[in-house]
Formats: C-alpha cells, structure tokens, sequence
C-alpha cells in the first residue's frame, strides 16, 4: 500500500479493493517497495557447493514465505485496526515488508529455486488472523506484531548460524531484515501494545513450525 493512501479515508468496499489488489501483488511478485536498495547488490556471490545453495535457497523460500504470511497479518489488521495512528503503521510496517518479500525473492531465483507453492495459503491464513487480532482491539493487534516480529528475528538467527559463511548476500539480506523487525517490534511495544498470553504465544510458534516445515520442502 503506497504512502499516499494512509493520508485518505477509504470505504469499507475501497479497503477490500486494496486489499485484493495487495494480495495479487504479493503472490504474483509485484509488490509495492520503499526507495531502499536490496542489501545483496553490494555483495560479491560467494562459491557455494550444490548442498550449500540448496539449503541457502530453501532458508531464502521460508523467509519469502515468511514476509507473504506478514503482508497477509498487516493487511488483515490495518483493515480492522481501530484507531487511523495504528492504521498508518500497520500500512507503513507492510510497505517495508514488501521490501523484504521482493529480495527474498530475487534471492530465491538467484541460487536456483522457488517460492513456496503454498503461499496463498500462508496470506489467506495471516490475513484472517491479522484482522481477528485487529478486531480484538489495538493493544492486542499491536501487541501481536510485536511477538511476530520478536519471533522472526529469531528464525532469522537461526538462518544466520545455517547458511555459508561465505553466502554474503543472503547473509546481507537476512541481517537488514532482522534490524528492520527488531524496529517494527520496538514500534508497537512503544504505540502501546499489549503482553500477549502464553498460550497464544505457544500457538503462534506452532503455526510458525508448521508454516516453516511447509516452505522448507514445498
């Protein structure tokens, strides 16, 4: 979703129409970027062995199917989120997503593989949550990007430790994310957002497993 729209006042018909219009972007690569450069570009690519790209490039799908599932959760709640300051960050927050969906992406062809087959299914699932967790109230809605967010950094911790030393430019990839959704949780931790139970934690880490498991494979 583009700046010039959180400055706007939409009908609920105006905010469906976006929202298709983002979903078709997402899955269907052509999604909506900031200015920002994609952090590989200054990278040299690293000599890998077959095994090494492999798992780079099943790593890079999860993290694609990964940001599908955040522009899914983002549009979900800035489409219920109550108040127009939440709204805009939720849309802000997306936009930047998007940046990391796109170089995911170019990663992903780059080192020889797909994205994930089942990646309408991650934006159906998140949108649906996304807007649950909206209607829920803006504390909560906050308050579950800010676990999201804490819970992608650590995948991508994981990924960091996994992939190649000399894979710079997933590496590069992967550490802009993880600075860009430690930003988008202190966020919504300082926009008032709201603790979250344990058990919705635990559930969000077994979709997650779930989620991941498919991406990695499929």
């Amino acid at each position: 979703m583009s700046f010039r729209s959180q400055n706007r006042q939409f009908s609920v018909l105006d905010q469906f129409l976006i929202n298709i219009d983002t979903g078709v972007r997402t899955l269907f690569g052509a999604p909506e970027v900031t200015e920002r450069t994609n952090p590989a570009q200054s990278q040299a690519e690293g000599e890998l062995s077959e095994a090494e790209r492999k798992l780079a490039g099943r790593l890079m799908r999860i993290n694609h199917a990964g940001e599908v599932s955040a522009q899914g959760l983002y549009q979900g709640q800035a489409l219920t989120a109550k108040l127009p300051e939440v709204r805009a960050q939720m849309q802000r927050a997306a936009q930047e997503e998007n940046d990391h969906l796109a170089w995911c992406e170019s990663r992903c062809r780059e080192l020889g593989t797909h994205v994930s087959v089942l990646n309408p299914l991650w934006y159906l699932g998140s949108l649906s949550i996304g807007a649950i967790a909206g209607k829920a109230g803006d504390k909560w809605s906050l308050g579950f990007v800010a676990e999201t967010e804490h819970q992608v950094v650590h995948h991508l911790d994981q990924h960091l430790q996994q992939i190649a030393p000399q894979d710079q430019k997933s590496r590069a990839i992967l550490e802009q994310m993880k600075i860009d959704e430690l930003h988008h949780a202190t966020i919504a931790e300082g926009a008032g957002s709201a603790d979250l139970p344990a058990a919705v934690k635990m559930a969000m880490k077994i979709t997650s497993k779930v989620m991941t498991g498919g991406a990695y494979y499929l």
